[in-house]
């Protein structure tokens, strides 16, 4: 199977090197197609295939994946159009915001099945939260596109009105994960550790937190039962963060990326 990349920022990047570490694909049935020559350079030596020419690229893939800032959707799915093969290829757009409606009526009946998917950036260690969105497709379709990311982290298939929503929570919420590891860093830092040591027990800590609830399927507030002893430290420390609005914080955050 032939894949194309068609954009290879950041988040179409590291769907490419996640692709690659996965080993299901030869690196040269894959093509990064991106006008940036330094991310031209940087596939190229992984074996990958590359080029600025996005039509060529879509015209030779099995799989097209056009991954690109929203404002330039258009253009880029409009200048690839007539590469387009509706009864042979797959086509899979990641940018968010981007309708399927929209791109049904700028491809018009040059349009292949279709698919909206929105991964996050820890699919380079195959580590995502992706959701895939099947807008204009036949079952194989959505089983393909399945193994295809499954391969590359943890997938839910839902639908369209639900896709700004796992956004915000996974792709966006990578980022609030980071945000909670650079505090707690921070608050370790004060305590007495080392920066890298610091880091390193909340990344571990956070390790262990999932651990547990992938284990047990413990609730999160139940699992927190397990280490908060009456009158303990755990329950005072969770107390003032709960002073503080840690949990509205966190609620308000995620309802913003809707906005």
């Amino acid at each position: 199977m032939k894949i194309a990349m068609i954009g290879a920022g950041a988040m179409g990047g590291a769907t490419v090197e996640g692709l690659v570490k996965t080993g299901l694909y030869k690196n040269d049935d894959i093509t990064v197609s991106d006008p940036s020559q330094r991310v031209l350079d940087k596939f190229s030596k992984l074996g990958v295939m590359v080029t600025t020419d996005n039509a060529s690229a879509a015209r030779q893939a099995d799989v097209v994946c056009v991954c690109v800032k929203p404002w330039l959707a258009e253009q880029v799915l409009c200048g690839i159009r007539e590469a387009l093969n509706p009864q042979q290829q797959v086509l899979i757009v990641i940018a968010a915001g981007v309708k399927s409606a929209s791109i049904q009526e700028w491809l018009g009946t040059q349009c292949p099945p279709l698919f909206l998917v929105i991964p996050n950036i820890a699919i380079a260690e195959l580590a995502s939260m992706t959701f895939i969105v099947p807008a204009k497709a036949e079952p194989s379709h959505t089983a393909l596109v399945e193994q295809l990311f499954g391969a590359m982290g943890t997938t839910l298939i839902t639908d369209e009105k639900h896709l700004a929503a796992g956004t915000t929570l996974a792709s966006c919420g990578i980022a609030y994960a980071m945000r909670y590891i650079r505090a707690a860093a921070e608050g370790g830092v004060e305590l007495g550790f080392k920066a890298d040591d610091a880091k390193s027990i909340v990344m571990q800590t956070m390790k262990g937190a999932v651990a547990v609830l992938e284990a047990t399927g413990l609730h999160p507030e139940a699992a927190i039962d397990l280490v908060t002893t009456p009158g303990g430290v755990t329950i005072k420390g969770l107390n003032e963060m709960e002073h503080a609005g840690f949990t509205s914080a966190v609620i308000r955050g995620l309802k913003a990326g809707l906005k």
